[in-house]
């Protein structure tokens, strides 16, 4: 591997590294069986890659040993390949691609982020109307209309509305 490659995936084994990755907190936050499944294979993808990265990719490449084929296959042979060898360029990789898509994955964490949040928002408004909703199951039996209506004044305007209109539902 050349050294520009050497050094995009030690940069990117020390990435995820240094992230330190919460995978026991992830874990602790699935409920469905599906989705522990679905995230251990993530998590093995992740593993595999990351190994990948930390071992294959990170070493130097054997050099050749142009002695053993020059006994082989002979001398001029062997120094045509070692010239066009040597004379031949590997660049360095430029990377073009993450510039162009950094910004849409910030944009992306950033309505991410938003919508977490009006999750929890929504969260909380539905538990606090399922908490209302369970102590009017539990009162409804002994409830007066006055004590409903107290509650919920719009129904009352509703109804007084129908009654002010003549109207009787048919």
């Amino acid at each position: 591997m050349s050294g520009a490659g050497k050094k995009v995936a030690d940069l990117a084994a020390k990435a995820a590294a240094s992230k330190g990755i919460d995978w026991g907190g992830m874990a602790k936050l699935l409920v469905s069986e599906e989705a522990r499944k679905e995230f251990s294979s993530l998590r093995r993808a992740f593993d595999e890659v990351n190994s990948t990265l930390q071992t294959r990719f990170s070493q130097e490449p054997e050099p050749v040993n142009w002695e053993y084929y020059r006994k082989g296959i002979g001398p001029r042979v062997v120094d045509m390949y070692k010239e066009a060898y040597d004379s031949s360029i590997c660049h360095a990789y430029v990377d073009n691609v993450t510039p162009q898509f950094k910004p849409k994955f910030e944009s992306l964490l950033i309505e991410l982020k938003e919508a977490e949040q009006k999750s929890l928002q929504e969260t909380e408004r539905l538990e606090k109307e399922i908490a209302e909703v369970q102590e009017l199951k539990k009162k409804i039996s002994t409830m007066t209309a006055n004590e409903y209506f107290e509650k919920h004044p719009e129904v009352k305007k509703k109804f007084d509305d129908e009654i002010r209109n003549d109207y009787w539902g048919y």
